[in-house]
């Protein structure tokens, strides 16, 4: 039975009547606004300004469209681009961009709209931390650098509604990085006119189906319904309100109260909570995402000790964390990349005493060698190691920190944890400022490529400067390998080669935790926990 907002709303609040203090609900508004919380600050609509979350993703989506778009189960569908060719190679795509699409003000989205998007995400002077994704176009790495003029970007526009785009290589996940926000379109015409500020709500257009009204910094982001969208008629929204909430407990809070329609992630402490008293509400599903630690291997940390860092990974109790101390809301893992990415079998890291022999399953011979290597290495209790550990702030990030340090305690570990709110958290750690950062990776796309390219010497999300030779020529061959078979193997050795290196500490998987209003329609759990807007209605 399909049940209307507010009438979800009132029965709920009889359940919360009987439950936590602060869990009551209030009736919310009519008005066919969405209100979504998201777990941190937009950096800006500058796509080449992005700082990384999810919750940056969360928005662009909704008000920018690429060449491609995704159905609510996580399908790849035509966007910007009604249809598209693909040579015989696999290296030349060229779309065939609708008549039909416009910008928020009424010009039309052109393929000049997509070479100057691209362009500008990889010019150097933009310090863009995504521009590797664009890599496989051709010349795009040597204009990231600086090596080569923009202008030799392997992309054209033949007229205003041809795009040609030439690859280095046969790229399987092509299409599917063509969903991610470094591919999509800027508008041409606003920056010739406003420079830089063209993303300023004075002065800002876009293609998606909804347009930015309002921006109050670290409250809220709010968007009306674009009417030049191509598919305005069948948006049922008028509009999405992204609220920003870092704190996962108010965010529950809130949706609770009424003032959220979906809660983008809780914290896994609330799961049992929620899931008796709004089971209807609480999401929980797998998800492509891992969490880690990031090791320093700067020159003057201590983490540039192979030794330390295999002794602390070592130390590391995944499952403590994932069942006992996040009740099974994250899954343990001792793979970088995670399990259920296509075509690809996840590369475990393997523990070894002195002798070789495999003590991965012992944690009782983890720790002993674990106190060994860091004895090794000149590290006690007498002469203890001390890091630097930093997370951004949540609930979950800490009591993970904590728990974490209490299992490096007895291999002599004196741990300063240092938080920050999450875009702060990894401008810092991007510089460089930190022995073990907290970071996590959600899959811009289905493919193994995806994660391992941000342990590429110099890659812009490589936060630890981890860098391997050996590491690097894997990938590339991977990157140039048609063989599918081939290709996977290649990408496999050099994730078991980073993980013998113990490059960084791979801890646990994502699974994805949403509050959602059943009242909501058009909203599908899917393992890329994409929902655009575009899709989802209110039954009032």
């Amino acid at each position: 039975m399909s049940l209307s907002r507010n009438t979800w709303l009132r029965r709920t609040a009889l359940v919360s009547a009987i439950g936590l203090a602060g869990l009551t609900l209030a009736p919310a508004s009519l008005a066919a606004t969405l209100d979504i919380g998201v777990t941190g600050e937009l950096a800006s609509f500058d796509t080449s300004k992005i700082s990384g979350g999810i919750w940056e993703s969360q928005v662009l989506m909704d008000v920018y469209e690429g060449l491609v778009k995704e159905s609510p189960d996580g399908e790849i569908l035509p966007g910007m681009a009604a249809s598209w060719d693909v040579s015989e190679d696999g290296r030349t795509y060229t779309f065939h961009l609708r008549e039909d699409a416009r910008w928020s003000d009424g010009e039309p989205v052109t393929a000049d709209d997509f070479v100057f998007g691209w362009r500008h995400l990889l010019d150097p002077a933009s310090a863009s931390k995504y521009a590797y994704q664009l890599y496989p176009v051709v010349n795009a790495e040597a204009v990231n650098t600086g090596d080569k003029p923009l202008e030799e970007l392997g992309v054209e526009a033949v007229n205003p509604r041809t795009l040609v785009v030439h690859l280095n290589a046969p790229t399987p996940y092509f299409i599917q990085l063509l969903t991610h926000y470094t591919t999509y379109p800027q508008p041409l015409h606003t920056w010739q006119e406003f420079g830089q500020d063209y993303v300023d709500l004075d002065n800002i257009v876009t293609n998606g189906a909804f347009t930015p009204t309002e921006w109050i910094s670290q409250s809220r982001i709010t968007t009306r319904k674009n009417p030049e969208y191509y598919e305005a008629d069948e948006v049922a929204l008028d509009g999405v309100r992204y609220h920003t909430i870092e704190d996962r407990n108010a965010g529950v809070s809130r949706f609770r109260a009424g003032e959220l329609d979906i809660m983008r992630e809780y914290a896994s402490s609330m799961y049992s909570l929620l899931k008796e008293q709004i089971p209807d509400a609480t999401h929980m599903a797998p998800y492509l995402g891992s969490y880690y630690y990031v090791f320093n291997h700067r020159e003057g940390h201590p983490t540039t000790d192979p030794r330390v860092r295999e002794a602390l990974s070592m130390a590391v109790r995944r499952e403590v964390i994932a069942q006992q101390i996040l009740q099974g809301t994250f899954l343990p893992s001792l793979s970088f990349v995670p399990e259920g990415i296509e075509h690809y079998d996840a590369q475990n890291v393997t523990f070894r005493d002195a002798d070789g022999n495999d003590i991965t399953d012992d944690m009782n011979a983890r720790m002993a060698r674990a106190q060994e290597l860091m004895e090794e290495a000149g590290y006690s209790s007498e002469n203890p190691l001390r890091l630097r550990l930093r997370y951004n702030t949540t609930d979950e990030h800490k009591k993970i920190a904590v728990a974490v340090s209490s299992m490096w305690r007895p291999l002599g570990v004196e741990v300063e944890l240092v938080n920050s709110e999450a875009t702060v958290h990894y401008q810092t750690i991007a510089q460089g400022d930190f022995d073990i950062a907290r970071a996590g990776w959600i899959a811009d796309y289905n493919d193994a490529e995806n994660y391992l390219a941000l342990l590429r010497t110099g890659a812009g999300n490589n936060y630890g400067a981890y860098s391997s030779a050996e590491y690097d020529e894997l990938y590339h061959q991977a990157a140039m390998t048609l063989d599918a078979d081939e290709r996977e193997a290649l990408m496999e050795q050099a994730e078991a080669t980073a993980l013998a290196d113990n490059a960084l500490i791979p801890m646990l998987y994502y699974v994805s935790r949403n509050l959602v209003n059943p009242a909501l329609s058009g909203w599908e759990d899917n393992i890329d926990d994409d929902h655009p807007s575009r899709w989802i209605s209110i039954d009032e």
